[in-house]
């Protein structure tokens, strides 16, 4: 079977000698109507005239996507596909509160517009029977990715009763690449506390790796900071939230963001 279409779909996101901004708006299904959300017509419209490379949204959003497309430029667009438990109070305090289900399928995206999809996969909890359905969740989901032409994004992240840090190395290491060996396309993450460390981590990796920017940090400036740092680890690109949709001057952000990414060109994997 060809795989023309699921290069196709990712190139339109990881372009060529580029490093990818991504902007994720798909905070509400698992936080609820946090600051920021609470106009999600008026802040996609926002973010598809700052010109990012993608966005990434839950499937009930994308029909404010569509209606914001009155531009000559369409970013790519991400489609999330579960939903977890696993940012949630219970979830600290209990091995057995880790919980994730999909709530929709590669096919569903298609139809909807999407470039590719997203689906976490969480090591740590202490609950073996969880990540074992959750390896084999994400397993079939990329085999399903395979056979409908529609490249995997896989969320990897430690969480739970065993992670005391999760950005610790060797945590990122191993489910970075037990993401690629289930069948990412890419792998979304989080940042290692040291530009050396990250950079191991892109470097074993064998799918581009793209660093999420965390919860919102204290100026424009931190975030500037944090992406001269990813981009010295050799990253295929950032995916911000917060530290986007809840800044005082988005697109001013956006734009030196943009201006700090396109510095060096993209490593090619």
């Amino acid at each position: 079977m060809s795989d023309f279409g699921r290069q196709i779909r990712l190139r339109r996101i990881l372009r060529p000698g580029r490093r990818a901004l991504v902007i994720a708006f798909d905070h509400a299904l698992v936080l609820g109507p946090i600051p920021g959300t609470l106009d999600p017509a008026k802040q996609i419209l926002r973010f598809v005239q700052a010109k990012p490379d993608a966005i990434l949204l839950n499937l009930g959003s994308i029909r404010y996507f569509a209606e914001a497309l009155a531009s000559e430029h369409v970013p790519g667009l991400i489609a999330r596909l579960d939903w977890t438990t696993a940012f949630s109070d219970s979830a600290k305090l209990s091995p057995k509160s880790f919980q994730t289900c999909l709530v929709a399928h590669p096919d569903d995206a298609l139809r909807a517009g999407a470039d590719a999809v997203i689906t976490f996969l969480f090591v740590g909890s202490g609950d073996a029977e969880f990540e074992r359905k959750e390896v084999r969740r994400v397993g079939r989901l990329a085999r399903e990715c395979e056979g409908a032409g529609i490249p995997l994004i896989v969320e990897s992240l430690a969480r739970g009763a065993q992670v005391q840090n999760p950005r610790d190395p060797k945590w990122l290491m191993l489910h970075t690449r037990m993401a690629a060996e289930l069948g990412a396309d890419a792998v979304k993450t989080e940042n290692a506390e040291e530009v050396e460390t990250m950079r191991s981590v892109v470097s074993a990796c064998p799918v581009p790796v793209l660093v999420l920017g965390g919860t919102r940090s204290g100026s424009d400036e931190e975030v500037q900071s944090v992406v001269r740092a990813i981009v010295q680890s050799g990253a295929a690109g950032v995916f911000f939230g917060r530290n986007v949709f809840q800044a005082t001057d988005m697109p001013g952000l956006l734009q030196n963001v943009r201006s700090i990414l396109n510095e060096t060109a993209r490593p090619g994997k």
